[in-house]
């Protein structure tokens, strides 16, 4: 049996499809990798002169790695983005060892002063913290901007927190739970500050009077500046990272 297609019907068929393509390929562009997979290339070490040079930071299987397990002796170091960037929803999968006891975190809007402290990266930055029993503090914001360094959310005077602060739901992941990978998704709409951890929400926060104060004016942080992983000073830390995602909002 023979049947002819309706020209017209043809005709719709391909633009229905072809839209199909193209929004497929829109939505694909929206997003950009902050990590080829292969090397730090769009990534800077930064740190004070005494640490430069060490292998803290590298790419290990597809990952960046973070190790210094029995290497105590180091100031901050800081694996800092290349591009810098305001509104955005960014993405990234981290990997935490039981064995681990340093603490890290995903810096955002921050810029490095060479100048400062011997090396310095102000900014507010999203806490990852694998030490149990208080692993329940990632996804909270810390500011390492010089004049604050203190949680800025919740909203607490220094570097201090206690049990109180704790989340109802929280979900965290070491390398030998499931999959292995915790999920962290970092959203910034102006002075609208989002972190999600494993599907659930840890910050939903208007950093209004905050990100936008004269002190973060000063350093041209808070608004808009570079994400940056950390090592933080003096910590036996390993963690991996990968899957660094990007959309502008």
């Amino acid at each position: 049996m023979h049947y002819q297609l309706n020209p017209r019907l043809f005709q719709f068929v391909v633009c229905v499809g072809l839209v199909g393509c193209v929004t497929g390929r829109q939505e694909t562009a929206s997003w950009m990798s902050l990590f080829n997979g292969k090397d730090l290339s769009g990534w800077s070490v930064c740190c004070q002169p005494k640490d430069q040079g060490r292998d803290f930071w590298r790419v290990e299987d597809g990952t960046i790695v973070c190790d210094s397990l029995g290497r105590k002796d180091h100031n901050y170091v800081w694996l800092i983005s290349d591009a810098e960037f305001s509104d955005f929803e960014l993405r990234l999968k981290f990997q935490a060892f039981r064995h681990s006891s340093g603490n890290s975190g995903l810096q955002f809007r921050s810029r490095y002063d060479a100048s400062a402290q011997g090396g310095w990266l102000d900014g507010p930055q999203v806490d990852i913290h694998p030490v149990p029993p208080m692993t329940w503090r990632t996804g909270f914001i810390y500011d390492e901007t010089r004049e604050e360094k203190r949680w800025i959310h919740p909203s607490l005077k220094d570097w201090q927190i206690d049990s109180k602060y704790q989340p109802a739901q929280h979900l965290f992941k070491f390398s030998d739970d499931g999959d292995g990978w915790n999920e962290l998704t970092l959203i910034c709409q102006g002075m609208k500050i989002k972190t999600v951890l494993n599907g659930i929400v840890v910050t939903d926060w208007d950093a209004s009077g905050v990100l936008d104060n004269a002190a973060h004016q000063k350093h041209g942080v808070g608004r808009s500046g570079h994400f940056a992983l950390q090592l933080h000073s003096g910590d036996e830390l390993r963690m991996r990272y990968k899957d660094i995602r990007l959309k502008n909002l």
